[in-house]
C-alpha cells in the first residue's frame, strides 16, 4: 500500500515555503501573494460553478479552475523548474476560449450602456466576487512580472478572465430574468 501523503509538513513553521524547483522564500514573498490569490480566485469560481446549473458555463468553469492550477503552478516554479513549464502551457488558444465564450454571451445580452452594481441571483453574484478578486490576481501577477520573468499569456489569460466573469454575471442574471441594477451617482 502507498503511503499516504500528509498535509502538515511542518517546514514551513519557520515562515518560509517551497517552491516548485527546490528554493525556499518568505511567506510574504510576492510569488506566494501571487499565485496564493490564484488559489483563492480558484476558489471563488469553484462557487461560480456549485451555484448555476448553466451546463455551458459549467464546462468552461470546470476548464478555468485547472487552467488557474496551471497557472498556480508557473507562479510557484523557481528558475530549476524551467523544463516543467513547457509541460503546463498557458497558451493563446486558452485565452481565444475565454474570448469565443463572450462572444456567444454577447450574442443574446443586451447592450449596456451604464456601469452596473454587483448584484442579482446568487450565481451571478459570487462570478462578481470572482471577477474582483482575479483582478487583484491580475494585479499581484504584474507585480511578480516586474521583478522576475513571467510568461505574458498568465497575465493574458487572468486579465480575459476577469471580463468573461463579468459577462457571464450579466448571462446569469439575464438567463433568470434578474434586470442588471445600473449604477446611479447620487448626484441630481
Amino acid at each position: 500500500m502507498e503511503k499516504e501523503v500528509r498535509i502538515y509538513t511542518k517546514t514551513g513553521d519557520d515562515g518560509t515555503t517551497g517552491l516548485i524547483g527546490g528554493s525556499r522564500v518568505k511567506k510574504f514573498d510576492i510569488r506566494l501573494e501571487a499565485y496564493g490569490t490564484v488559489d483563492e480566485l480558484n476558489s471563488h469560481v469553484g462557487l461560480v460553478l456549485s451555484a448555476t446549473d448553466d451546463d455551458r458555463a459549467r464546462g468552461v468553469l470546470t476548464e478555468v479552475q485547472s487552467k488557474l492550477f496551471v497557472i498556480g503552478a508557473h507562479l510557484a516554479m523557481d528558475e530549476n523548474a524551467g523544463a516543467l513549464k513547457e509541460q503546463l502551457p498557458c497558451t493563446e488558444t486558452d485565452i481565444q476560449v475565454l474570448e469565443k465564450e463572450m462572444d456567444v454571451m454577447f450574442e443574446v445580452l443586451p447592450k449596456l450602456d451604464h456601469f452596473i452594481l454587483p448584484t442579482g441571483c446568487q450565481a451571478a453574484s459570487f462570478a462578481h466576487v470572482a471577477r474582483t478578486v482575479c483582478r487583484r490576481a491580475e494585479r499581484r501577477i504584474v507585480e511578480l512580472a516586474s521583478q522576475l520573468s513571467v510568461d505574458q499569456n498568465l497575465v493574458k489569460y487572468i486579465n480575459r478572465l476577469s471580463d468573461y466573469l463579468f459577462v457571464l454575471s450579466r448571462k446569469l442574471n439575464f438567463d433568470k430574468k434578474i434586470a442588471e441594477t445600473p449604477w446611479i451617482s447620487g448626484k441630481d
